[in-house]
This record gives C-alpha cells, sequence and structure tokens, in this order.
C-alpha cells in the first residue's frame, strides 16, 4: 500500500493548549519576590504603574544579561504539534531533559500511507532528487504492510506456545498478534513517519529552543517548527516573547566549525567506517556494554545511607544498608507506581552512585530509550555514522522466520541504495536522514545514578517492555551483577520487585500480562522473542 501522490510538506501544526497567564510578568515578579522584605510581588504589581512597569523591564534585561534564568522557569506552555517527522522529536525535542511529551504510538497504532513528511526544499527545481526520495519512501511504506502480513504466522505459533490456553479461541486474540506484527514491521519505517503529540516544556526551555533549533540534524523543519511555537506564545504575550534570542547560526556551532576543518584532508566516508568498525568491535555483538562505573559503589552506598540515618558502620554494615535501600521488601518506595523516590530520603542516597553504557539500538528503541530523561545519553549526529552501506538492527522476531528475513534483509539493501541514489542526484545529509530506516543504529553513550537507573530498569526488564531496551536492560543488569553483585541483587521486573514487597497481584499489568512467571526468575533467565 503505497502512499498516495506526495506533495510537498507545508510545516507543522502547532497550537498552544494552555499556557501560563502573563508569563513575563510572572518571571519578573519572581525575581522580585527573592530581594522583597514586604512578602510575595504578584505578577499584577509589576505591570500595574509606569514606574512599576520601568522597574519590571529594567529587571528583565538585567537578569536576562547576567544568566539568572530559573525566573524564566516559572511559565508553562502546553502545544499540540501534528505533521512532524520522528527524525525531528528524536534529534531535537527529546534530545534534552526538561519536557513533557505524550506521542503517538508506533508499536500499537498503524501508520497510515500519507504520514510522511517530505521538505520543502525538494521542490526547488530537483525533481531527480525529489523522484528517488518519494521512490524510498513508497518502497519503505509497501514493505512495512507487506511484513506485518509475512509476520503473521511465526507471530502467532509463539503466541500461542506463551498463551496455550489462549490457542482454541485464535480470533479473539488476533489484534493483541497484530499489534505485535506491527511492532517488528515498523523497523523498515522511514524517520520520515509523522508524528503528533502534546509537548508541554517552562519558558527557558522555549528560549533555549529558539536559540539552538539549527544545531540539530534537521534544522530546516526544527527552525520552522519552533518558529511556529514561538509565534504562539507572542500572539499570547509579546513581551515574553520578545526576550527570546534569535536562532544561531549552523555555521556558528561548535560541531559545524569543527567539521569544516577537519574534513578538508580527509575522505569522511572513510573515517566513518574506521569509528563504526572499531565502536562495533568494542560492543561485541551487544546492545549495551558496561564502559564505567563508581568503582567502590557497594561502600559508597553504605556511607550515604549511613549519613542519612545517622548510623555507625558499627551498626550498619555495607550489606544491610544496601538490603534497607535496595530491597523492596524493606524499601517500599521501590515497588510504587508513583516512582516518588527522589522524595525519600534514604532512596536518595542511591544518587551518589553511578554506571555509564556504551549502547547501540536501533533509531525506533531508542526513540524509547532517550524518554528516560534522567539517564542522559551523548548521542550522534546521525549521517555522520552513515557509510552508504546497509547498517541495520534485526528484531528476534524476524529472526525466527526465514521467509521475513530474505524479506527484510533485501528490502533494507534497497532502501540504503536508494538513500546512496539520492545523495548522488543531489539530496543534501539533512534531507537523506529522513529516509534512514526506523532500523538503523543508534551508537552512543549513556550514563545514569543508580536511582534514576533503578526506575528504568525496573520499567524495562517487564517482558512488555521495547525489545531491545529489554535486552540492553538485562545485559546491563548481568554485567554489573560480576561488578557488584550486591548492588543489583533486587533489581529485578516490576512484578518481581511487587512479590519481595509482598504487592498483590505481582503482575500489575492485567490483561496485557505477558503470560510468564517472571517474578520466579532471576536476572541470567531472563529471555523472550515477541
Amino acid at each position: 500500500m503505497s502512499p498516495p501522490a506526495a506533495s510537498v510538506d507545508t510545516g507543522p501544526l502547532v497550537q498552544l493548549l494552555d499556557a501560563t497567564s502573563s508569563p513575563f510578568d510572572v518571571s519578573i515578579a519572581s525575581a522580585r519576590t527573592c530581594y522583597s522584605s514586604k512578602g510575595l510581588v504578584y505578577p499584577d504589581q509589576v505591570s500595574a504603574t509606569e514606574k512599576s512597569r520601568a522597574l519590571r523591564d529594567r529587571i528583565a534585561s538585567s537578569t536576562l544579561k547576567a544568566g539568572h534564568l530559573t525566573t524564566r522557569q516559572h511559565p508553562q506552555f502546553i502545544f499540540a504539534i501534528d505533521r512532524i517527522s520522528r527524525q525531528l522529536i528524536w534529534s531535537f525535542l527529546h534530545s534534552h531533559p526538561y519536557y513533557n511529551s505524550e506521542q503517538v504510538s508506533q508499536r500499537y497504532v498503524e501508520v497510515k500511507p500519507d504520514q510522511f513528511y517530505y521538505p520543502a526544499s525538494l521542490q526547488d527545481g530537483r525533481s531527480k532528487a525529489y523522484e528517488i526520495y518519494d521512490s524510498v519512501i513508497r518502497k519503505s511504506c509497501d514493505a512495512y504492510f507487506h511484513l506485518m502480513d509475512l509476520l503473521e504466522e511465526p507471530a502467532s505459533n509463539i503466541y500461542f506456545q506463551v498463551f496455550r490456553a489462549r490457542a482454541s479461541k485464535p480470533d479473539k486474540w488476533k489484534n493483541s498478534i497484530h499489534k505485535k506484527t506491527m511492532e517488528v514491521a515498523r523497523y523498515v519505517l522511514p524517520t520520515a513517519t509523522y508524528a503528533y503529540l502534546y509537548h508541554s516544556i517552562n519558558g527557558l526551555t522555549l528560549h533555549r529552543y529558539r536559540r539552538l533549533c539549527q544545531a540539530c540534524d534537521v534544522p530546516e523543519e526544527a527552525k520552522l517548527l519552533v518558529e511556529r511555537m514561538w509565534e504562539q506564545v507572542e500572539a499570547s504575550d509579546p513581551l515574553y516573547a520578545a526576550e527570546m534570542a534569535d536562532p544561531m547560526p549552523l555555521e556558528e556551532t561548535t560541531e559545524y566549525q569543527f567539521f569544516a576543518s577537519f574534513f578538508l584532508e580527509r575522505d569522511e566516508k572513510e573515517v566513518t567506517s574506521q569509528f563504526l568498525e572499531e565502536y562495533d568491535m568494542l560492543m561485541d555483538g551487544r546492545f549495551s556494554r558496561l564502559a564505567g562505573y563508581t568503582s567502590n559503589a557497594p561502600e559508597v552506598i553504605g556511607d550515604a545511607v549511613r549519613a542519612v540515618m545517622g548510623i555507625p558502620s558499627s551498626e550498619l554494615s555495607d550489606d544491610d544498608a544496601i538490603e534497607l535501600v535496595l530491597r523492596p521488601s524493606r524499601n517500599h518506595h521501590l515497588g510504587s507506581t508513583l516512582n516518588e523516590s527522589t522524595l525519600s530520603r534514604i532512596t536518595r542516597s542511591l544518587f551518589n552512585v553511578s554506571y555509564t553504557f556504551q549502547k547501540k539500538i536501533s533509531h525506533t528503541a531508542d526513540s524509547q530509550d532517550q524518554r528516560h530523561r534522567m539517564v542522559p545519553g551523548s548521542r550522534p549526529i546521525l549521517m555522520r555514522h552513515f557509510t552508504g552501506k546497509p547498517d541495520y538492527i534485526v528484531p528476534e522476531l524476524i529472526q525466527k522466520s526465514d521467509v521475513a528475513m530474505d524479506y527484510y534483509s533485501r528490502i533494507m539493501d534497497e532502501i540504503f541504495s536508494g538513500i546512496q541514489q539520492f545523495l548522488e542526484a543531489g539530496g543534501t545529509e539533512e534531507e537523506a536522514s529522513y529516509l534512514l530506516p526506523n532500523a538503523f543504529p543508534i551508537r552512543f553513550y549513556e550514563s545514569g545514578d543508580l536511582l534514576n537507573l533503578h526506575h528504568k530498569w525496573k520499567a524495562r526488564t517487564c517482558y512488555n517492555a521495547q525489545e531491545e531496551i529489554f535486552r540492553a536492560s538485562v545485559q546491563e543488569l548481568q554485567q554489573i551483577s560480576k561488578v557488584h553483585p550486591q548492588v543489583v541483587q533486587w533489581i529485578l521486573a516490576p512484578c518481581a520487585l511487587r512479590k519481595d514487597a509482598g504487592t498483590t497481584p505481582y503482575c500489575p499489568e492485567g490483561d496485557r500480562f505477558c503470560g510468564i512467571p517472571v517474578w520466579n526468575q532471576g536476572i541470567e533467565k531472563y529471555d523472550r522473542i515477541i
């Protein structure tokens, strides 16, 4: 099912659903409150008279110039955004920690044939490049629907091996199985695929968006999105919007200036190939490799717990302190779905220990992985990892079907060949990045403290978690268990934590139960296909 006749994109649809009233006055009122001997200063007071408005404007200018910008974090903005690419979301909107989004899921919502981004720049008399771009989009979309058909049988077989009692009524579970095929088939979709989302940020983040919107993989789309977000805020409060700096030109970014000189006498593809070979050799086939950690983590946790509680080491050993903070039967916050651990004084002891991982997961998996905003990563300038050769992740379900594997390999070869042809026809790397499949590997480093890693591991070792993130999380815990076994012995899937805490039912997923009593397994036994 190919997309309908392609058309050039007119840009994102942006609506400001809700916002703090009078954000400019709120920011300055909060600043004045810091030095007020008469109590709180309210927003209406800072603009009540000509004198107060003059003071407001001086404070706004001086705090902005000096970088005293926590005052700009108080205003909040909720945007409804449609018709933006997955590439833009991954490269820009979700590349930092200071946002909240709820976006349409590719795992559970089928992509329609008309949901793809076409850069406006392709309309500028470049018919050959446009035709190739359109051809790759159509090929990827057709492959998505064909893969779902090919995967129906192997997915059904595996599903009913897990849920044997359901095999007697296969029609009842057809939709559940279809979602499994859809989740895997999306690997062939291009990053040009549209998404729609709620996106909430504070005012300071919008300041930063406007300044650095061109410092991502897709600067033209990002600049247009931010401009439309800014216009919505300007209509609400012109004074607040007027404070925001113009975008930094792409040519002034650190990365651009480095590449401009570095590649004067070097072959880009050769350098990239050497990097990929070096990186993948270290990975040794894994999704995640332990690259660094707090070497004396057990002792640090013990010391931190004792400091919180005011207990000497003679009365509370490291092992007992670790059990107190990390075993769910002792620390009930760890089993809570509210994730209130950052407000628990003893649980905050886990902030003092950190781990760093070298990762290699697909674009579609990382688009979910990066949502763990408190486990940040240094993600790549994507086309610097592109050589023109096929480079992709293969989902487990496809590996279990010879027919699907043969088709998947063939279509990936055709997609990467199409991208190379697009570049040779005058397509830019920015435009070409939209054609990369969801399966394209993201190679990056990621670090987190134990408190936030605990939350991530708890969520992602559930058998319902995205396949690659599940496997990466299991690999991370297994590697840490070799250096700090006492630290991770109680870090398991949520059902196992609930069992240890005495909370029933052990599985909190209801009809989404994976079908396996994971709460009885150690991390070394964790494995799944769908």
